[in-house]
This record gives structure tokens, sequence and C-alpha cells, in this order.
């Protein structure tokens, strides 16, 4: 009988659908990849079903196999959130914290917090998951997400975390200025090479500009699109390259602005926003290797 399925294999289904592959799953977990196969094709027998199609080069979960994910998903994440909790009881917290944030995040939010936070509770284990697009956390097996408000999931509890206010910038190279002159206005881009950025799956987005309340958007042309996030460095090269003018966060281009690489484009118009937040599922049972996260962040923002 399918209810009689062994909740060690539904485990290693699980495993397997979220690293998408029985080596990755075993890579990031204390199971063998063979041990993980064989308990998927166990649960599989016992269901009657086919759960991940398996190829050569992939393994991606059927329509049963989504579907079962997204429905015992947030139950085993409640099952680990109270091991978690009760083994915090000893003293300190202990377990694994997983993340999900964006390359922005990972690069220039978590540095200063991680290592800290590591040194501070050393029975804690961090997995950092970078991705640009909309995660479904729970499903994703995730205990929180990092994302910018416009991104983040509804129902959830956010917490800010990280620089309160951030900036777009806008440079280019000493030589690409020299020969094609420096823009003055936003509008003045659209004589110019600008390399521009895309989510994947998603429109190129345009530039913003603001400046004293007006704001304007941009459709700058140029020669080069990035993917947003793991494409982002190789859009800062090429602007230190000549290639055009690049717009990215201020903290991004500044070590290039320091280094005289780059040179600010536009300074007066960039526009601000708000930094991001973690967010987490508020109907849930709080792991304590998130909870410990959480008031260390908290912490952190007390003592600016």
């Amino acid at each position: 009988m399918a209810g009689d399925a062994d909740m060690g294999d539904i485990r290693a289904f699980l495993a397997v659908a979220r690293a998408g592959g029985f080596r990755e799953a075993a890579r990031a977990g204390p199971y063998r990849a063979s041990a993980l196969s064989d308990a998927v094709r166990r649960l599989e027998a016992q269901l009657g079903v086919r759960l991940l199609n398996r190829t050569t080069r992939s393994v991606v979960t059927t329509e049963a196999g989504r579907s079962l994910m997204e429905r015992v998903s947030p139950a085993f994440g409640e099952i680990e959130a109270a091991l978690d909790q009760v083994a915090s009881l000893s003293g300190r917290p202990a377990g694994t914290l997983r993340l999900n944030v964006p390359t922005s995040v990972a690069r220039l939010v978590l540095p200063s917090i991680v290592s800290p936070f590591l040194a501070a509770h050393p029975d804690i284990r961090m997995e950092i998951e970078t991705d640009e697009s909309f995660v479904d956390i729970v499903t994703a097996g995730c205990d929180a997400g990092i994302r910018y408000d416009e991104r983040l999931e509804q129902d959830m509890i956010a917490v800010p975390i990280g620089p309160r206010v951030q900036r777009f910038a806008c440079g280019a190279s000493p030589a690409y200025l020299a020969a094609h002159g420096r823009p003055e206005h936003p509008r003045d881009l659209l004589q110019h090479n600008c390399i521009r950025n895309r989510f994947a799956g998603r429109a190129v987005f345009d530039w913003e500009f603001e400046r004293d309340g007006e704001v304007i958007t941009v459709d700058a042309p140029g020669q080069l699109i990035v993917q947003a996030g793991g494409g982002s460095d190789l859009g800062v090269a090429a602007a230190i390259g000549g290639t055009g003018i690049v717009a990215l966060f201020e903290d991004w281009l500044k070590p290039h602005f320091d280094s005289g690489a780059l040179e600010p484009v536009l300074e007066p118009w960039w526009e601000s926003f708000s930094g991001p937040f973690l967010y987490y599922p508020g109907r849930r049972l709080v792991p304590a290797p998130l909870r410990a996260f959480i008031d260390f962040i908290k912490a952190m923002k007390a003592e600016v």
C-alpha cells in the first residue's frame, strides 16, 4: 500500500529531485548515489508510478514526482524544524540552514554575515543556493530566501538584512569615454553602446534613473546582453575592456571605480532602492538554525 512507503525512501527522492541528479544529491548528503537510486526505485514500485525521468545527462521529475514533492516537502520541513528545535534545547542551535538567494546578495550582502555567524554557531551548517528567479522556497527545500521587496513571495515573514539603501550605478572605462564622450543626461545613452542585463526567460530590462523626483526610463542600445547575476561579471569585464557602459549595483562596481578601471557615469541620476529582506513561511515552525540566523542579523542591525 502507498501508505506503507518508507520515510527514508521519500527523503531520498526529495534529495534527488531537489539536486537534479543522484550524484549531485550524494555529494550534498550522507548517502551514496547507488543507495539513493535503490531508494527511489523502491518508492516508485511501492506507489506504482514513475517519479523521475532518468537520462544519461539529467534527472527530471515527472508530473507525479512534482506533485509528490509539492505535497510532502512542507511536511518534511516541519519534521526537520521540530527535530532542530528539540536538539537546540541542549543549549546550542544545531542543524542545517538552507538559503536561496540571488547572486547579488551572495556577493554583496552575505560575505560580511556568514563567517561571523558560523563562528558564533559551530554546530550549524549553511547551504546557499544562488537563483535569480522566483522560487517556492518550501518546495525547493529551503528554510528561507533573500529577495528584494518587489520579488518577495506572498504570505511570508520578512526581516531586513544587509544595507537598507542601495543604488544602481553606471560606469565606463576611461578609454571608452575618451572615444565616445561622456553622457550628461540619461537620454544621451541612446547614442552609446550599453551593456544590458536580462533574467533567464524574461525580456531585457530597461535602465531607470531618478533625480529630484524626475524618473526617466531608458531602453538603451547595446551590442552585449548578459544574464543578470551569473553573467554580470562578464558585463563588467567588457566595460573595463572598453565595450560600453555598464549598469549594476554600486557596491559591485565600486572596486573598479576605486582602481580607476571604470569611471562613474551619470552619478547624479543613480537610482536608490530599498535593501533586501530575509523571508520565510510564517505558518511553519521556525527551525532552530533559522531562528539563530534571524537573531544574529537583528543583533547586527542593533549594533550599527
